[in-house]
């Protein structure tokens, strides 16, 4: 484990982040840029799904206008008017598509029934059953959609770190340890962690301590990839951790 961790620590700042690099192409478009933003579209578009069924849509037309949506962003190079005082991947993604579910959704209907095909593919299979697991009556669309931006890089984050010990041969060390990244303090059975690695509390501690601690790394930088250069980091990890908590008011 310590040689998991002990060589990867986490940059204090995160400079030309992707949503950064994605900002600039827009300067100079390129198949390298459009590939990029294809590749954000695929990352984080399961919250603005979540949100267009808070606001009502069925199932079926909650896929729709999602798919249509990004086709449109990459198509119209909306980009060019991200506010970049505002630097934040999550908060010019909801503001286009309100304006695209206010201005533009039924335009797109009548294309598509024309025949016209998606440019952007979005695996949408399984969005409607997790949004019934996920979704909380309580939370309006806007809300709804923090709290699943917050979980999809929570997912994301958690997947990285899944690979890193795949990567170095830990994939059991993993499995045994997994469980334990969002217990309280205080709860952790070190002894049946021990009992799961194969070794001593002691060593189960610490295993525990720097899997806790790495995760809470590539969290940070999963945000700051969300964010333009200088935008403040720590700002977006409050507010994100409020929607979590379903206190965003």
């Amino acid at each position: 484990m310590s040689s998991l961790t002990s060589t990867r620590e986490a940059p204090k700042l995160f400079p030309h982040t992707r949503w950064s690099m994605v900002l600039a192409a827009t300067q100079r478009p390129s198949p390298e840029s459009a590939a990029a933003m294809e590749s954000l579209c695929e990352a984080y578009w399961y919250p603005l799904y979540a949100y267009v069924r808070r606001c009502g849509e069925s199932p079926h037309d909650a896929q729709d206008l999602t798919q249509e949506f990004f086709c449109r962003l990459l198509e119209k190079r909306w980009l060019e008017a991200a506010d970049r005082d505002k630097g934040t991947l999550r908060i010019f993604l909801i503001t286009a598509l309100k304006h695209f579910m206010s201005n533009e959704w039924r335009k797109a209907a009548t294309l598509r029934r024309g025949g016209r095909q998606a440019s952007v593919a979005l695996d949408t299979s399984v969005a409607e059953s997790r949004y019934v697991v996920d979704q909380s009556p309580a939370l309006i669309a806007e809300e709804t959609y923090d709290r699943q931006w917050a979980m999809t890089l929570l997912d994301r984050t958690l997947n990285r770190l899944e690979q890193e010990f795949v990567t170095a041969g830990k994939t059991t060390d993993f499995a045994a340890l997994h469980s334990v990244l969002m217990a309280e303090r205080g709860t952790i059975n070190y002894a049946v962690v021990a009992e799961r690695l194969g070794g001593n509390e002691g060593a189960a501690r610490v295993a525990v301590h720097r899997l806790r601690k790495r995760f809470r790394e590539i969290y940070r930088d999963e945000i700051a990839q969300t964010l333009a250069d200088g935008t403040d980091l720590e700002a977006e990890l409050h507010h994100l951790a409020r929607a979590l908590a379903g206190k965003i008011k």
